[in-house]
C-alpha cells in the first residue's frame, strides 16, 4: 500500500469512528442504562440530544479552521480529541455527566464531514464513487456501534464501549499525524484563501445555482431526520419486534455465545449490525450511478424505495420486520453521498470545507431535532406511528428531486449549462 492509499484508508478509518461514537450511547441507552439507572428510554435520549447539536453547530467553525489553519491538523485533532473525550466519557455516573461527554463527544465528531469530506472531493478523481466508498466505512461505523456496544455490553460492561473504540482513534490519530506531518506544515505556510472564483456570473447560471441549492439544503435537512430516526431507534425497535429472531439465532451460534437473557444485547447488535452493513453497500451503487446518471434520477429511486418500505413497516415482527427493516435501510444509506456529491461538483474548492460545514450545520441541526421527534412519538403512539412519519417525510424528498435539473450548475459552467 502506497502514501497515497493508506491516506484515503485513514480518512475511511475517520468516517467510520465518527458514526461509531455517536451511536454507541443509542444501544447503551436501549439495552442498558434505562435499566441500570431507572430512567425511560425515552427520557435517555433526551440527553443525547445537545451532543447532536453539537456534532452540527461546530462543523462550520471546524470547515473554516481547516480552510484557514489546515485540513490534515483538524483531521489529527479530531481523531485524538474524540478517542479522548469517549474514554472520559466512560467513567460517568449520572444522565448529566454522560449527557456532557456527549456533548463533547459531537463537538469532535463536527470535525470529520466538512473537512474529511473536503479532502476526498479535492483530492481525487471519480467523486461519486470516492464519496460512496468513504460512506460505506461511515455506515459500518454506524453498524458496528450496535454490534461491539451489544457485544461489550454482555461480556465487559457498557463502559467499555466508549473505551476501547477512544484507545483505537488515538492510536489512528497519531499514525495521521506522522502520515500528514508535512502536509500540516505545508498547509500552514500556504496563504489563506481570499475568495471563491466564480467565472460564470450570468442570471440562468446564478438562478440554477439558486434553485438547486435550495433543494440541497431542503433535502440535506429531511434526510437527515430519516437516517437519524432509523439509525438511532433501529436496536430499540428489534429489540421490541424481533425477540423471536434473536432466540433462534442464540440457537445458531450456541457454540460461541449461551443462549440466554445474558446474550439479548448480542443479539440484537449483530441482527442490527446485519441491517447497517448490508445497507451500506448500497451507496457503492448510488456512487456509480452519480457518476454516470447524475443525482435527479438516482435521488428518486432511493426516495420511492423508502416511501414503500417505511409504509408496509408497521405491525411486522420478527423475519419480515427485518426483511422490510433492510429494505428501507437501503434507502436511509444509499441517499446519504448524493448531496455531498452535488456539493462538491458545484462548491469553490477554496472554500469547500467551509459550505460543507454550512451543510452538516443543516443536516446534524436536523439530526438532533429528530431525537426529541423519536421520544415523543415512541412515548405517545409507537414506533408504527413513526413509520408513517418517515414515509411522508420520503415523500417530501421524491417531490423535491423531482425539482433538481438534468445538469449540474458549477461555478465555471457556461451559460449554456443553464438551458
Amino acid at each position: 500500500m502506497n502514501r497515497d492509499q493508506l491516506y484515503f484508508l485513514l480518512l475511511n478509518i475517520g468516517h467510520y469512528m465518527d458514526h461509531l461514537f455517536t451511536l454507541i450511547f443509542a444501544t447503551v441507552a436501549a439495552l442498558v442504562l434505562y435499566r441500570e439507572w431507572g430512567i425511560g428510554y425515552a427520557e435517555l435520549l433526551l440527553y443525547a440530544t445537545p451532543g447532536f447539536f453539537a456534532f452540527g453547530l461546530f462543523s462550520l467553525p471546524a470547515g473554516w479552521l481547516a480552510d484557514r489553519w489546515s485540513r490534515d491538523g483538524m483531521m489529527t485533532v479530531f481523531f485524538i480529541g474524540i478517542g479522548a473525550v469517549a474514554i472520559l466519557t466512560s467513567f460517568s455516573t449520572t444522565p448529566l455527566q454522560i449527557g456532557t461527554g456527549l456533548f463533547v463527544i459531537g463537538m469532535f465528531a463536527a470535525i470529520y464531514h466538512p473537512v474529511g469530506l473536503a479532502i476526498v472531493t479535492m483530492k481525487w478523481k471519480n467523486t461519486g464513487m470516492r464519496i460512496a466508498m468513504n460512506g460505506v466505512w461511515g455506515n459500518l461505523g454506524v453498524a458496528s456501534a450496535a454490534l461491539i456496544a451489544g457485544y461489550l455490553i454482555d461480556h465487559g460492561g457498557w463502559r467499555m464501549a466508549f473505551v476501547l473504540p477512544g484507545i483505537f482513534s488515538i492510536i489512528m490519530g497519531l499514525a495521521y499525524m506522522a502520515l500528514r506531518w508535512e502536509g500540516i506544515k505545508e498547509d500552514q505556510r500556504a496563504p489563506a484563501p481570499s475568495g471563491a472564483v466564480v467565472a460564470d456570473t450570468s442570471a440562468a447560471n446564478r438562478a440554477l445555482l439558486i434553485r438547486v441549492s435550495a433543494i440541497v439544503f431542503l433535502t440535506t435537512a429531511v434526510t437527515s431526520v430519516i437516517f437519524q430516526s432509523t439509525t438511532f431507534a433501529l436496536p430499540k425497535i428489534f429489540d421490541e419486534r424481533l425477540t423471536g429472531l434473536a432466540a433462534q439465532l442464540s440457537g445458531w451460534i450456541e457454540s460461541v455465545a449461551q443462549p440466554g437473557q445474558s446474550d439479548v444485547a448480542t443479539m440484537v447488535g449483530i441482527m442490527a449490525f446485519t441491517v447497517f452493513a448490508v445497507a451500506s453497500m448500497a451507496q457503492l451503487v448510488v456512487g456509480k450511478m452519480l457518476d454516470r446518471h447524475g443525482p435527479r434520477k438516482v435521488f428518486m429511486t432511493v426516495a420511492t424505495i423508502q416511501i414503500i418500505f417505511f409504509f408496509v413497516m408497521p405491525g411486522l415482527t420478527n423475519g419480515l420486520a427485518f426483511a422490510v427493516a433492510l429494505g428501507f435501510m437501503l434507502g436511509a444509506f444509499g441517499q446519504i453521498p448524493i448531496n455531498d456529491f452535488m456539493i462538491g461538483k458545484m462548491a469553490s474548492g477554496a472554500h469547500r470545507a467551509r459550505i460543507y460545514g454550512v451543510r452538516y450545520v443543516v443536516s446534524f441541526t436536523a439530526l438532533a431535532t429528530s431525537l426529541p421527534l423519536i421520544a415523543f412519538v415512541y412515548d405517545t403512539w409507537g414506533f408504527d406511528t413513526l413509520f408513517y412519519i418517515l414515509s411522508a417525510t420520503a415523500l417530501v424528498v421524491l417531490t423535491a428531486a423531482m425539482c433538481l435539473p438534468k445538469t449540474l450548475p458549477t461555478p465555471a459552467a457556461a451559460p449554456a449549462a443553464a438551458a
